[in-house]
């Protein structure tokens, strides 16, 4: 499983802004279950290594009692995470709540690194020199907003754990094949699927919500392709998360979904498409992994239901337009046998590789359909086009003032290429370089050589004269 690391700290020293830099997202909030509280955001951090960051809420100052400074949301990060960056102000400097926590994460027993926050414009010694009493690791300097620091901070945090490992561990190599997690709130039927895919009761099935307590991989064949079931432990509603054991069954989830090639999310039709759904594919989404979402335990539906099921798919995950959805029934096996054709399908999308010609040729075609729009009277010039990477599908773009290009022409070149290459199942990122012109300098030069000449004639014929 993933390194887990748990960001925590008063309010207002910077958590989420370093927790945006780690997971290199956009805003604070990654993954915000609904089955998880407001104050516990997951994502997966990609600088310095892979693992899972936790940005717990902030610690108040307002009771001397550590039981009370600590919110219970913030000791259940704790609990969850292998490592903890305690992050500091040093414009506040040391305070008594710092003391507080101090004894606490002590308590934890786990490692504790500090990073001292907003260091920018002072002298950084200085600005540590108070917390080295707090006798954890020795602090270090950096500037989240701006983020200095921050790859030295984390070779520290992640020395000696997994996340820095180039090499697949033995277990890895032992999960031969296409790896699928089974996804999904609490008893909408992830081990009764394993169960009727594997024709054996490999999976303890039940009716009490929750029985899962781990992530289960099993090794699977099938007309010739080997796989790894990964059935996950299913992520309850928010107040629903109080035994110990399920706090980290949810951390491993997320993990499984990091693991995984492709997420089969189910859902059960009974109760619809929850908030707690849509937030699990968004992860999925998000981490860059294929998708297939299973509507389970459609036989037991009324026509008027199946209706009012549809198009409420449409409207709350009209942003997976991209992945196939299919009616099953685990039970009985219904509709269970097209998903190992769709799996693949969505791998094949996923792993494809695209000549940089090809790559390039399909761009010209986009752009003459359809040219980017006007700025500040210049057109955005987008010039070639080459793969950037696999699993998910990364096309990197380069030309002319690419920064500006509008959401709106991001996702019709995201439509263009998915259609023309045939992908399905898997997200696709487009990446925007600014190319330079390599004339510029160039022109520079050559328009400043006649203006000196200009300059001297005219001195010399005043002399002249």
């Amino acid at each position: 499983m993933s390194t887990v690391i748990a960001l925590v700290g008063r309010p207002n020293v910077g958590k989420s802004t370093l927790f945006n830099q780690l997971t290199r997202s956009r805003d604070a909030i990654v993954a915000d279950f609904p089955g998880l509280t407001r104050d516990r955001q997951y994502g997966f951090g990609k600088l310095g290594g892979h693992y899972l960051v936790i940005d717990t809420g902030g610690l108040g100052e307002e009771s001397e009692a550590i039981d009370d400074l600590m919110s219970e949301q913030t000791r259940q990060g704790i609990e969850e995470a292998d490592r903890i960056i305690w992050l500091l102000d040093a414009r506040a400097g040391l305070t008594p709540g710092d003391e507080a926590i101090a004894e606490s994460l002590r308590r934890s027993g786990k490692p504790v690194y500090l990073a001292v926050n907003k260091t920018d414009g002072l002298d950084a010694e200085q600005a540590m020199a108070e917390f080295h009493g707090l006798g954890f690791s020795t602090p270090m300097p950096i500037a989240a907003s701006h983020g200095r620091g921050l790859q030295k901070l984390m070779e520290v945090v992640l020395e000696g754990s997994d996340a820095l490992d180039a090499e697949p561990t033995e277990e890895e190599k032992a999960l031969a094949g296409i790896r699928i997690a089974f996804v999904g709130r609490p008893n909408v039927g992830k081990s009764t699927l394993l169960n009727r895919i594997l024709g054996e009761e490999r999976v303890v099935v039940s009716d009490v919500p929750g029985t899962t307590r781990d992530s289960i991989s099993v090794p699977f064949e099938r007309d010739g392709q080997r796989y790894t079931l990964i059935d996950t432990a299913g992520i309850r509603r928010r107040g629903k998360v109080k035994e110990t054991v399920e706090k980290f069954s949810i951390v491993k989830t997320l993990a499984s979904i990091e693991a995984a090639d492709v997420a089969i999310h189910l859902i059960d039709c009974h109760e619809g498409i929850t908030d707690q759904d849509v937030s699990l594919i968004g992860l999925s989404v998000n981490a860059g992994k294929s998708v297939i979402v299973c509507l389970n335990k459609w036989d037991g539906l009324g026509e008027a239901e199946k209706e009012k099921l549809k198009k409420e798919y449409a409207r709350r995950l009209a942003f997976l337009d991209f992945a196939e959805h299919y009616t099953i029934s685990a039970l009985h096996g219904t509709g269970v046998g097209l998903l190992f054709d769709a799996v693949k399908r969505a791998w094949r999308s996923a792993t494809i590789d695209i000549p940089t010609t090809r790559m390039t040729r399909l761009l010209e075609m986009a752009v003459a359909r359809h040219q980017p729009p006007m700025v500040r009277g210049r057109r955005i010039k987008l010039r070639y086009a080459h793969q950037g990477g696999r699993r998910p599908p990364v096309i990197v773009i380069h030309g002319n003032q690419t920064e500006r290009v509008p959401a709106a022409y991001k996702r019709y070149l995201e439509n263009f290429f998915r259609s023309q290459l045939k992908l399905v199942g898997t997200p696709i990122r487009i990446e925007f370089k600014t190319t330079e012109n390599p004339f510029a300098r160039r022109k520079g030069r050559k328009s400043k050589a006649p203006a000196q000449a200009r300059g001297g004639s005219t001195t010399r014929r005043g002399r002249g004269h």
